[in-house]
């Protein structure tokens, strides 16, 4: 059966890496933020074992910079997030959840206060640009709403510290986990940050000069070249393992972000200025219907095609997200179980699947996999 080809077209935005990601060997795109974005290159088990164990280079410009810059720009940014912006300091990254007046899941980008009237929203997968326009405009706020031409590129691995200090120098040493620093290449400015998704470790840098981008994609791999570089992407196996949320697929606009486990970056009691904190705060206090889970099923080795988490029978589940793991004996998912379920299953559920019903075990994100025990063995 012949495979399904993916159409590439003005709507399918290229990159200034698109090139270099082709001469890589990518295998699989999908389309984020209207843009290509690489998901496979060797194979998904290849990519995890090489992002563990040295450092890859990922053009991630499909996290694409909704900018906000004006007098009013920090005023907006408090309006769509239930976190608490006022004590941001100057080279911070703030992960937050972006929610509607319903308390409903926008996108949940990285926030960089890039100056004291410019904030930079490096965005999932949505249309937040939109979103922002139609709120400046019609509560007439002083803030200009736009998409700069900025595009990410992630150094990640347990390596991504020494080359990064090859290309840019000792000062990366200095970089703080989600803060950043202006840094030049080729004399140019651009910022880095230490932030990126996979729990590896390693750098984002906001590349905002196409030439001088990929004059710096081909210096990493030369600087690189004895640290075993490589292509690379956001790796499924890694990102479920290390409990990373996906927008689209663990989360969208029918859940909160209490639902999400984002509890933490919910600032409910504070009197902030946000759309959303009236319909959160009385989710809080009614309690959550639903809420994100992880399943771990020791000893499945195939992925399922379906599968559904029951328990006493009853479906109490729908899996978002899983993967068989490569680094333990079993699968993982994450569910977004019913509250009543959560405590009636008391950490044991049943998963019914085509290859028959399999015992797992209900747990709390990210992974504990130390409480997990002996019941899910390394490989």
């Amino acid at each position: 059966m012949p495979i399904p080809q993916l159409s590439v077209s003005r709507r399918t935005r290229s990159t200034p890496f698109t090139s270099r990601i082709a001469a890589g060997g990518v295998k699989a795109y999908t389309v984020y933020n209207h843009m290509l974005l690489p998901t496979v290159f060797r194979s998904v088990q290849e990519d995890y074992w090489h992002l563990c164990q040295h450092v890859q280079v990922w053009d991630v410009s499909a996290e694409r910079q909704v900018q906000l810059k004006g007098r009013d720009a920090a005023r907006l940014v408090q309006l769509m997030t239930p976190r608490d912006i006022s004590s941001a300091q100057d080279d911070q990254c703030f992960y937050m959840p972006l929610c509607d007046e319903n308390g409903s899941m926008i996108n949940d980008p990285i926030g960089i206060k890039v100056a004291d009237d410019t904030w930079w929203l490096s965005i999932a997968d949505s249309d937040v640009k939109l979103w922002a326009k139609g709120l400046a405009t019609g509560l007439r706020l002083d803030v200009e709403v736009t998409e700069p031409d900025v595009w990410p590129v992630a150094v990640q691995g347990p390596k991504a510290e020494a080359l990064m200090q090859r290309v840019f120098g000792d000062i990366v040493n200095d970089i703080r986990f989600f803060r950043y620093k202006r840094l030049a290449f080729m004399g140019h400015e651009m910022l880095v940050a230490r932030s990126g998704w996979s729990k590896q470790g390693g750098f984002e840098i906001y590349v905002n000069d196409a030439a001088i981008g990929q004059a710096l994609w081909d210096e990493l791999f030369v600087q690189g070249a004895d640290l075993n570089v490589g292509h690379g992407c956001p790796n499924g196996i890694e990102r479920i393992e290390s409990g990373l949320l996906s927008l689209g697929n663990d989360m969208d606009d029918s859940m909160t972000p209490l639902q999400c486990g984002l509890d933490k970056y919910c600032h409910l009691d504070r009197g902030l200025e946000s759309l959303s904190v009236a319909a959160l705060a009385k989710q809080k206090a009614e309690g959550v219907p639903s809420r994100l889970m992880g399943i771990v099923v020791p000893g499945m080795t195939q992925p399922p095609q379906t599968a559904h988490v029951l328990v006493d029978g009853l479906l109490a589940g729908e899996v978002t997200s899983h993967c068989v793991s490569a680094r333990y004996d079993g699968w993982l998912a994450f569910a977004l179980m019913d509250s009543s379920a959560i405590r009636t299953a008391q950490g044991a559920v049943s998963v019914h699947t085509e290859q028959g019903d399999f015992d797992g075990l209900c747990v709390e994100l990210p992974f504990d996999f130390n409480a997990i025990g002996d019941s899910l063995r390394l490989r």
